[in-house]
């Protein structure tokens, strides 16, 4: 079984940064693709981005493309969070998964890390 853990979340001010990260046991990270997702109170999770296995292909959504940077070394799994918004405050999950896509084919995920966003 995989394990995912994140770390990294808190609380910052409108036009901060954070940057969240994601610890795996083995080859997670050359083995699977890894992504980003959030979910806020009485909404659905929502994708972030994604990387995949070989770590050259990334995928961003529409609501943090050129705000948010997706990376991974041999040790951990990163999210780099720039010019953060209110609108960005939920948790985050880190998943792993087939391929690097915004739904589905993600079979493991961690326990999720809460950001929280002033005005």
């Amino acid at each position: 079984q995989v394990q995912l853990v994140e770390s990294g979340g808190g609380l910052v001010q409108a036009g901060g940064s954070l940057r969240l990260s994601c610890a795996a046991s083995g080859r997670t990270f050359s083995r699977y693709a890894m992504g980003w997702f959030r979910q806020a109170p009485g909404k659905e999770r929502e994708f972030v981005a994604c990387i995949s296995r070989n770590g050259i292909s990334t995928y961003y959504a529409d609501s943090v493309k050129g705000r948010f940077t997706i990376s991974k070394d041999n040790a951990k799994f990163y999210l780099q969070m720039n010019s953060l918004k209110p609108e960005d405050t939920a948790v985050y999950y880190c998943a792993a998964g087939t391929a690097c896509t915004p739904s589905g084919g993600y079979d493991y995920w961690g326990q999720g890390t809460q950001v929280t966003v002033s005005s």
